[in-house]
C-alpha cells in the first residue's frame, strides 16, 4: 500500500532489511511448527471483531450496500446506554460488529501499538470485482495489488482489505 503510512515513517536501508529478515527467521525458526506437526488451537475462531463508528445507518449502508455483507442483527449494547451493537455476516460463521458511542467523540484512526492496523475479509473473486465496481461508483478510493487485493478505508477511516485469495492462503502461501 503505498502512500498510506504516516509521516513518522522513514524508509528502511538495505543492510536494515537485512537484519530484520535475519530477525525473522530467527523468530520463525524458533517458534514456527510445521503444519502436520502443530498441535490443534484452543479456539474457535474469531467471534467478532468490533469498532467504533459515528452513524450507524452510514456504517450500515456502507457494508450492506457496498460491500454486501448482510446486517444479522441491532440491539442497545449492553455497555453503553443507548449505544446501538450490531452485526454484519462476513460468511464462515464471522462476524463484524460495531458500536456507536452516543456522548463520546472519538479520535480519528490512528497507528497506535496494540491497535488495528488492517481487516482483511476474504471474498470470492466475482464478488470481489462486484464490490470494485461498487467501491468505484461511490467514489471510495483504493490502492489495489495485483488481482487479489483492494486496500481502501471504511466510513470512520478503519483500513480494511478485500482479498480474492480463499482463507487460509495469502498470495500464493498456506497461511493457516
Amino acid at each position: 500500500m503505498t502512500g498510506s503510512y504516516s509521516a513518522k515513517a522513514t524508509a528502511v536501508n538495505d543492510a536494515e532489511r537485512h537484519r530484520l529478515q535475519q530477525e525473522r527467521d530467527r523468530i520463525r525458526t524458533a517458534y514456527l511448527t510445521v503444519r502436520d506437526d502443530r498441535p490443534p488451537s484452543n479456539a474457535r475462531g474469531v467471534h467478532h471483531v468490533a469498532l467504533i463508528c459515528r452513524d450507524v445507518e452510514r456504517t450500515t449502508r456502507f457494508y450492506q450496500e457496498v460491500l454486501g455483507f448482510p446486517l444479522t442483527t441491532m440491539f442497545e449494547n449492553r455497555d453503553w446506554p443507548g449505544s446501538t451493537h450490531f452485526f454484519f455476516d462476513l460468511g464462515g460463521g464471522n462476524a463484524l460488529a460495531f458500536f456507536d458511542l452516543p456522548g463520546v467523540d472519538p479520535e480519528a484512526y490512528r497507528e497506535v501499538l496494540g491497535g488495528l492496523h488492517h481487516l482483511a475479509i476474504s471474498i470470492e473473486t466475482a464478488h470481489w470485482h462486484e464490490a470494485k465496481a461498487r467501491l468505484d461508483h461511490d467514489g471510495v478510493s483504493y490502492d489495489q495489488v495485483d488481482d487479489t487485493s483492494l486496500y481502501f478505508r471504511g466510513p470512520d477511516g478503519e483500513r480494511l482489505e478485500l482479498i480474492a485469495d480463499p482463507l487460509g492462503w495469502m498470495y500464493g502461501e498456506r497461511v493457516d
